[in-house]
């Protein structure tokens, strides 16, 4: 019981700031003040979850509770039956629901409710690797369309015979970057390509980056330093696109403050054949870019704590194999193995998603009993 009332002590300090930061978001002022509004909609959204878990633990405390004076104290048979039925309903509830408490009580990544910019690069392989790059591409897709996220391309480099040198695109729903962060990394191939006419296997690789998107007040950066160009799309649109200055250039110097070194970002865009809007994505490209360079030093942080290379964001790591001959899928940051390759490409990553869900909460959990 002491258990009990160490977790229920938790959950009723947190149903006070609950109440404190629903009254927050409708006030005028705080609405007005985007930055602190923003942050505090996800701490309500994640204070109204606990909130739904102390109800649950409550009533199932309180469900034993009164199971448990009805068995001591009913003398009706029939009564005394339900409530054991009763009791142990709860009681068998009860680890579960502490496990959930505990671990949605150890602070999120801020990170995680935010939408992604996505690179894949083909590695090692050339033809081959950029074929590869194409099929992470369509398994992407195809799972963005199943969980019901947009997805859209902002800038492609078509491979010679087929994929892709490299492609970027952003993703936007819930909790985006919380579910893809798990993909950074190498991704290995390992089958016979179309392109290779003795029937010799290949090992080629494509590298994976997932970059969560960096709000305005994320990232200052003056745009009056920014150097733009314009120049004539090629690829996707036809004639129309080539026929104006519509994909965009920005050359912007860049101080990195953990290091002090200056580098210049070139940023390219030809999402659409508006050039106000290439421009205005490539800006928030460029945002995201510097955020991503800034947020390292977060994730180093993050990797020393932990042992796994879940979600540090190491893109340099061999994170996954994909054994065409054997037919699966292996993650080596958990050993996880699915059988169903076809499957997988075809999008159905979810399972793999939640493995490394469920390593990365372990981990978390540890972590906070140090």
């Amino acid at each position: 019981m002491t258990e009990n009332n160490s977790i229920l002590q938790k959950l009723d300090g947190l149903e006070a700031r609950y109440e404190e930061v629903s009254t927050l978001i409708t006030d005028p002022n705080v609405i007005a003040d985007q930055q602190r509004y923003v942050k505090l909609t996800r701490e309500y959204k994640d204070l109204e979850d606990i909130m739904k878990l102390r109800k649950q633990y409550v009533d199932c405390l309180e469900g034993i509770a009164e199971a448990k004076d009805i068995i001591m104290n009913e003398s009706d048979a029939d009564m005394k039956e339900m409530a054991r039925e009763q009791l142990a309903e709860n009681e068998t509830l009860m680890p579960e629901l502490e496990e959930n408490i505990k671990l949605a009580l150890i602070p999120k990544d801020p990170e995680d409710a935010k939408n992604v910019e996505m690179e894949i690069r083909a590695g090692t392989g050339g033809d081959e690797a950029c074929l590869f790059a194409g099929d992470l591409f369509k398994m992407y897709k195809s799972y963005c369309e199943s969980k019901g996220w947009n997805l859209s391309v902002t800038d492609v480099s078509e491979g010679a015979v087929g994929g892709f040198k490299e492609i970027d695109f952003a993703v936007s729903g819930e909790n985006v970057y919380g579910i893809l962060k798990y993909e950074s990394g190498v991704h290995r191939v390992q089958r016979v390509p179309v392109t290779e006419s003795n029937g010799r296997m290949q090992t080629s690789a494509a590298t994976v980056a997932v970059l969560p998107e960096a709000e305005a007040f994320d990232v200052q950066i003056n745009e009056g330093e920014i150097k733009w160009d314009t120049f004539r799309s090629s690829g996707a649109g036809g004639q129309n696109v080539n026929k104006v200055e519509s994909g965009v250039r920005a050359r912007y110097m860049w101080k990195n403050p953990n290091t002090g070194e200056t580098e210049e970002i070139l940023i390219e865009c030809t999402e659409t054949r508006d050039q106000p809007k290439n421009k205005e994505r490539a800006l928030a490209r460029l945002r995201t870019y510097i955020y991503d360079k800034e947020h390292q030093k977060y994730l180093d942080d993050i990797a020393l704590r932990r042992k796994s290379l879940v979600s540090t964001g190491d893109r340099s790591a061999k994170i996954r194999t994909y054994n065409f001959p054997q037919g699966r899928v292996t993650d080596h940051r958990i050993g996880f193995t699915t059988h169903d390759l076809q499957g997988f490409l075809g999008g159905n990553i979810q399972d793999m998603i939640d493995a490394l869900t469920v390593a990365e909460n372990a981990e978390r959990m540890k972590e906070a009993e140090l």
